[in-house]
């Protein structure tokens, strides 16, 4: 049960931080607090403003802070939580750091938490922590956030797809829409599904921590209205070391599923413990913790409405002595009853306790549930999404397979060579995206309350993290054609938000222009090699560029993408990589691959310098690492339905949750709740 804290015309104590101290006949440092939370400008640079903190009305979070005392031979005894000066009647747990705090934070400084705090009245609040030592001194401190309130009476949607192209920033999709539709004499001869969304805004994507965000953060924006630290999902950061107790945030889909019954649906390319399908339904300060991630979409599908689970990450959910298997008590969570900081979570939130369980067989657990299990393609498109209500799909180790690489396996061959990826992952009848799409929204379009439809074209990231052009240019086309199956959708029920956005930028990629020569003089300027070669008789700009020409198969993706005059990519955030402008016929070693390090997957590129040798042309890079960096660059998104025209103009990641749920619940937010005030 959350703590709910309602009430009306009470004072409220904006101010500074407050510090008090009794008097003592040696001068000891004050008892401080170190940490408040939910995160503010008030308490971290004492100003009031921007507020960083947002929740919708009733929207469940937790109150936590890290107190220190004055000297190591003392403790804090006791805390309690004050909303605009009025005390918080709800436990408290306190934490004593000896049982396992961050390095830098003192073995005798406590963690004081307050879990599923629910705030009805709207407005900017003040609240504080009062701690208490042992001595009796007493410290104080103060910081802000506010709740949004929306004014209902109007139309409910009924659905929301939330449409995410992994990093796809403006540069991806002009790619995807040169190579899908091309171009003459100026204009585009076929648009994306995508480009015909009437509304397009542009999103500032920070995080809590950094000015480039990573997909965790990039994606629990949209889903909390809140900002996480990079790697964080669904929480605060604290300063304890268990990756599962941070202070949480209530998601959309657990906000929806609580208030008004609705279904939630994860689709995605990636292993499905990826941050961007984990950012929609779990709780967790590390986005590494696979164990646990799956056995929470599983074990708290009562509080996310989860209905829906396809992607890859079959590692995950086999038991830890089967092949392929990647379970481990290291990355699992327990809530121990022994440990009341982190068992309120069960307790106040109604999550699960959980259990180091390696040896789980999750699948089991979902078929159990009364979940249909789909191995792969066959399986998948045989169901009937009409007679059943819950869908589990798991089609790889990891990660899926790219579109690249699942066309040319279904092809069978690519310029004359019989293509192998797929078979030597193992997988070989993989869906597509469009598909995995179709079957989501027949299973979940039978809840008569809605649902809320991730879907996610995950390696547009993960290829551009590898500046491989070809491969995350099919996987925007890939990702467009499920867009276009939830724009029908959408259409035909009249009901239903849709979304197209982006996590993030990666890469900086750019489109610098087109080839100068054809795909065969390319290959003999490869054997010659060199910079005087690949780059000064090859790059085209301006009017030398052209406009590159692909031909598209039946199955709509290009019949081959080394053309004569083809498009060029470059990259603004890359790293050293040996370039020769051709299509790679093998991917980079994908290292979430349980079986990466054996044949024939060892066999792969390890990093960007060692693929396309041959022309010896080094392209040095911006960033240090082995892989492309994400950027800070706004990045676009696009709308469709009820409720599309407030996504106009810039916006920050949070502003799109309270958006959503102003279409959700059929009203208007008030207008001074991006801090714009009416004339």
């Amino acid at each position: 049960m959350s703590n709910s804290f309602s009430y009306m015309n009470k004072p409220k104590a904006l101010g500074l931080i407050v510090l008090t101290m009794l008097t003592m006949p040696i001068a000891w440092a004050a008892p401080t607090v170190s940490r408040l939370t939910p995160p503010s400008e008030l308490f971290s640079n004492n100003r009031p403003a921007p507020v960083i903190a947002r929740f919708m009305t009733g929207q469940r979070f937790d109150l936590q802070a890290t107190l220190r005392p004055d000297s190591p031979d003392k403790k804090i005894q006791g805390a309690e939580f004050l909303i605009d000066g009025i005390k918080i009647e709800s436990t408290v747990s306190l934490m004593n750091c000896s049982s396992g705090c961050k390095p830098a934070v003192p073995n005798n400084a406590s963690i004081a938490t307050i879990r599923a705090v629910a705030v009805e009245q709207p407005g900017l609040h003040t609240f504080s922590v009062k701690g208490t030592q042992s001595d009796g001194q007493t410290v104080t401190a103060t910081g802000n956030f506010e709740i949004i309130t929306i004014e209902t009476g109007g139309k409910k949607i009924r659905n929301i797809i939330l449409m995410v192209g992994d990093g796809m920033g403006a540069a991806h999709r002009t790619a995807a829409r040169i190579m899908a539709g091309g171009y003459s004499q100026g204009k585009s001869l076929n648009t994306l599904a995508m480009d015909r969304f009437p509304v397009t805004g542009m999103v500032k994507t920070a995080s809590l921590n950094s000015i480039v965000t990573d997909s965790a953060p990039g994606m629990t924006a949209y889903v909390s209205g809140n900002k996480n630290d990079n790697n964080e999902e669904g929480v605060f950061p604290d300063d304890t070391l268990s990756q599962f107790d941070n202070p949480r945030i209530e998601y959309l889909s657990e906000y929806l599923s609580r208030t008004q019954g609705k279904a939630l649906g994860i689709v995605t390319t990636a292993d499905v413990f990826d941050a961007t399908p984990a950012g929609n339904a779990v709780h967790t300060s590390s986005r590494a913790a696979g164990t646990g991630i799956v056995d929470q979409f599983f074990d708290d599908r009562n509080l996310t409405g989860l209905r829906v689970l396809m992607g890859g990450g079959r590692k995950w959910f086999l038991p830890s002595d089967s092949i392929g298997s990647a379970r481990s008590e290291k990355n699992d969570y327990v809530f121990s009853t022994e440990h009341p900081h982190s068992s309120e979570i069960a307790s106040k939130w109604g999550a699960s306790t959980g259990a180091l369980d390696p040896k789980r067989d999750l699948i089991a657990d979902f078929k159990t549930a009364g979940f249909q299990y789909a191995p792969d393609r066959a399986t998948l498109m045989h169901l009937d999404p009409t007679q059943t209500d819950r869908l589990l799909g798991l089609f790889a180790f990891s990660n899926m397979n790219v579109a690249l690489d699942k066309i040319d396996g279904r092809r069978g061959i690519k310029n004359g060579v019989v293509t192998s990826v797929v078979a030597d992952y193992g997988f070989t009848d993989q869906p597509m995206l469009d598909e995995m799409t179709t079957q989501a929204l027949g299973v979940l379009n039978r809840n008569e309350k809605g649902f809320l439809l991730m879907v996610e074209g995950a390696s547009i990231d993960k290829q551009a993290h590898n500046m491989d052009t070809e491969r995350w240019i099919l996987d925007v086309m890939e990702f467009d054609r499920a867009v276009k199956v939830a724009q029908d959708f959408a259409q035909a029920q009249g009901d239903t938000l849709v979304i197209v956005t982006a996590d993030h930028e990666c890469a900086g990629a750019s489109l610098i222009g087109g080839s100068i020569v054809s795909d065969q003089r390319l290959q003999e300027l490869i054997q010659a090699g060199g910079p005087e070669n690949l780059r000064d008789k090859v790059v085209g700009v301006y009017e030398k560029a052209k406009f590159p020409t692909y031909t598209l198969a039946l199955d709509g993706y290009p019949v081959n993408t080394d053309i004569d005059h083809r498009l060029l990519i470059g990259y603004g955030s890359n790293i050293d990589r040996t370039e020769d402008r051709r299509t790679n016929l093998r991917p980079l070693q994908d290292e979430q691959q349980p079986l990466v390090k054996q044949e024939p997957l060892s066999a792969y590129p390890a990093n960007p310098t060692k693929r396309d040798e041959a022309g010896h042309y080094l392209v040095t890079g911006q960033v240090p690492g082995t892989s492309a960096a994400h950027t800070g660059t706004d990045i676009p998104l696009s709308a469709f339905g009820p409720g599309a025209w407030s996504f106009t103009g810039v916006q920050d990641n949070t502003d799109v949750f309270f958006k959503l749920l102003q279409a959700s619940l059929g009203g208007v937010i008030a207008p001074d709740w991006m801090g714009i005030t009416p004339k």
